[in-house]
């Protein structure tokens, strides 16, 4: 990859927690990141903070909602715009194990269950919309944050439609962008694009798993030393279709290798965001 200082690098979700320290971290090492949020001034007062942090001013930030699809597509096109090249994109953005009411999953903007359309269908999209500038910027990497919470998905009903459990929503949806990894990995195999996907470490501290899952067991620093390894280090110049427990290579839930598993979450995908995912 072309020197760090000469590197445009995403971090979706970086207004605070993870996102926001490894935009820092960044930063720090002389990329230009572009913060994202769905809060203008959150975004704003982040980007500001980086830049005064890290005593440089090559950072710009992106507004735009993940629970709607059409404003990922106004994000990624406001990207695309502004920058002929991207050299990589971190797809950290996420939602935890929100409950709903009265048994029925809170939903996005454009109704689907939140968790399938923030952890998975969001960052699929825009991670599609974006290849043909990942592609100028090649060698370039696509990081995924999934986690080690990951559990199969039942394509009778992979939205828990008939029965939504918070926390199996959140594993389901992280298995997804699992999948979703390893088949870009092999889809894009020839173009210069790494594809790969982390767990940061268990129950760090965001709001996120305060919110979700009660208090929490590690830093948040930690998590985004793992995101900022797997999108700069050197050494994995060549890896993709990886699966990191942290810095570890490691091996992800068993469907998240299955090609026809894959094949039909792919096509579930085309259908619900309209995409067409013929990159080769």
């Amino acid at each position: 990859m072309k020197p760090i200082e000469e590197q445009v690098i995403l971090v979706t979700g970086s207004t605070d927690g993870i996102g926001k320290i490894t935009a820092r971290k960044l930063a720090g090492k002389g990329a230009t990141v572009l913060v994202h949020g769905r809060s203008r001034q959150k975004c704003e007062d982040a980007a500001e903070e980086i830049r005064r942090s890290a005593g440089t001013e090559k950072v710009a930030h992106y507004v735009g909602d993940l629970s709607s699809l059409a404003e990922v597509r106004i994000l990624a096109e406001k990207i695309s715009s502004d920058h002929r090249r991207l050299h990589v994109l971190i797809n950290n953005a996420g939602v935890g194990a929100v409950k709903g009411q009265d048994g029925d999953p809170p939903r996005s903007q454009d109704g689907y269950p939140l968790c399938f359309a923030v952890n998975y269908l969001a960052p699929c999209l825009l991670t599609h919309l974006l290849v043909p500038v990942l592609r100028q910027g090649a060698p370039s990497r696509i990081v995924n944050v999934s986690s080690a919470a990951q559990e199969a998905i039942d394509f009778d009903d992979p939205m828990l439609e008939q029965g939504y459990e918070p926390f199996k929503a959140y594993a389901q949806s992280k298995l997804a962008l699992a999948m979703f990894t390893f088949d870009m990995a092999e889809r894009l195999k020839d173009s210069g694009i790494s594809v790969n996907c982390l767990h940061p470490g268990s129950l760090l501290d965001t709001k996120m798993v305060r919110e979700s899952f009660g208090s929490p067991m590690g830093r948040a620093e930690s998590g985004a030393d793992v995101e900022v390894y797997v999108a700069t280090d050197p050494a994995l110049e060549r890896k993709t279709g990886v699966y990191f427990n942290e810095m570890k290579e490691a091996r992800a839930e068993e469907q998240a290798y299955d090609a026809e598993a894959r094949e039909t979450l792919r096509r579930l995908s085309e259908k619900l965001t309209g995409m067409k995912s013929d990159h080769r």
